[in-house]
């Protein structure tokens, strides 16, 4: 079984000291399933909320979320990150929205922490522009999709 990096020899949570490993390019792709009723889909789709575009607005709040990753995660690394982009799909017939944020960077540790929270995000985001038309929105399988570069090299998540 493996280690985990984030304890110590004593188990007291530390920030992984990652000076000495190698720069390689990173990429982590994660995704957020956020799941609404056929009314508030009805008014995503439309655009005629009072908040403004829901989509627009989640899409911003994923990005700054994973800038800002670091300063939510405690044990996570600043880093400096090259690209982002979240993108929302509307899918009618389940009436759900999957937003699928892409991170990268060139450094010394891997940017799927930076991809989960912008998913996360993006999908409370919409909560957030959604609620006052149904509070009883879920989100759901906030997942890993994939991630590359680094040690540990490509990993994909795979359907079972």
């Amino acid at each position: 079984m493996k280690r985990l990096t984030h304890l110590d020899k004593s188990g007291n949570a530390h920030m992984v000291d990652v000076s000495d490993k190698d720069e390689t390019r990173r990429m982590a792709k994660a995704s957020a399933t956020i799941n609404l009723t056929k009314t508030a889909m009805t008014a995503l789709i439309e655009g005629n909320l009072k908040k403004g575009d829901a989509l627009g607005v989640a899409r911003i709040a994923g990005i700054i979320a994973a800038k800002k990753t670091a300063d939510l995660i405690p044990l996570c690394h600043p880093l400096p990150i090259t690209k982002v982009s979240v993108n929302l799909v509307p899918d009618t017939n389940s009436n759900t929205v999957v937003a699928t944020a892409t991170v990268k960077t060139k450094g010394q540790t891997g940017v799927e922490m930076e991809a989960l929270t912008a998913a996360s995000v993006a999908a409370l985001t919409l909560y957030d522009m959604l609620k006052a038309i149904d509070k009883g929105i879920t989100i759901s399988a906030i997942q890993l999709i994939e991630k590359q570069g680094g040690k540990s090299g490509t990993w994909e998540r795979t359907v079972e």
